[in-house]
């Protein structure tokens, strides 16, 4: 697939997104529940950490995995769109390992995937990424990590996971949240169009209240 076309799907989620109406005064959004940053989280961002996450600069190659096109909102407990929101995400790579000197295992690493990348929102609260989908490896579920952030708003850190993965039931940190509809906010649908082609998959980011005056929260 050209660079070209890549922009062209990545700028067309934007318009495809949910949660797109403001709700009633008395009427609020579940919160997206907080996970884990985890023991993952570069240390030094790669060079290129842009949303593209499959096409590494300076490599020719496409990275492992099936690639998807990962979009949603960022909102408040109102539904209206958080602008300016800066968006991460980082997740191993389809053997199972990340790019980082603590990940000691012996699963191989992926010259051609990106493990991190970054988006900020625009006045729709949309971020859309080019990614893989996660997969599992011993001791946790497919997921992708996030944080979110936006001035004067409490920062948000969590994981996403896919809906109907086998290993969410034994995933600690997935059962740790309790309520059903929370833990359902975590898990995101992966698609494949019905004309066929890169996955597809949305997942809504709920932010919480924005942080009181001198708090330092950012």
């Amino acid at each position: 697939m050209s660079s070209s076309t890549r922009r062209r799907i990545l700028l067309a989620t934007a318009g495809t997104t949910g949660l797109s109406l403001a709700l009633p005064a008395w009427a609020r959004l579940l919160r997206t529940p907080a996970q884990a940053l985890g023991p993952f989280f570069p240390r030094q961002l790669p060079l290129d950490s842009d949303n593209d996450l499959v096409s590494v600069a300076g490599q020719r190659g496409i990275a492992q995995g099936e690639i998807c096109h990962l979009h949603g909102r960022v909102v408040d407990e109102a539904g209206q769109p958080v602008a300016a929101a800066r968006v991460e995400i980082w997740q191993c790579n389809a053997f199972g390992r990340y790019h980082h000197p603590d990940d000691g295992s012996d699963r191989p690493l992926d010259a051609n995937f990106q493990g991190y990348g970054r988006f900020t929102t625009g006045s729709d609260g949309g971020y859309r990424f080019r990614t893989i989908k996660p997969v599992a490896y011993p001791g946790r579920a497919p997921h992708v990590h996030f944080a979110v952030t936006v001035a004067d708003r409490a920062p948000l850190v969590t994981q996403m996971y896919v809906a109907g993965a086998l290993e969410n039931a034994g995933d600690g940190l997935l059962r740790s949240v309790r309520q059903p509809q929370a833990r359902a906010a975590l898990l995101a649908t992966f698609e494949r169009p019905a004309a066929g082609g890169e996955l597809l998959a949305r997942f809504d980011i709920v932010l919480g209240a924005i942080a009181p005056a001198g708090s330092g929260k950012g």
